[in-house]
């Protein structure tokens, strides 16, 4: 079963706002899944977490 974690980020104010969740390890331990919460059968953004991790340092 997949887990996924929203963003703490995203809020319930409208339609408009973007949600993020990410799911770790769906295809593989290595393996970081984003997707949009309000679009959940949509795509997928799949990711190493070493490039995960880098993306969330540079944010940061």
């Amino acid at each position: 079963m997949t887990v996924w974690r929203k963003s703490s980020r995203s809020t319930a104010n409208g339609s408009d706002v973007a949600c993020v969740e990410v799911s770790f390890g769906e295809s593989d331990e290595n393996t970081v899944a984003v997707r949009d919460s309000k679009n959940p059968e949509g795509p997928r953004l799949a990711v190493s977490d070493l490039s995960w991790q880098t993306f969330l340092r540079s944010v940061r």
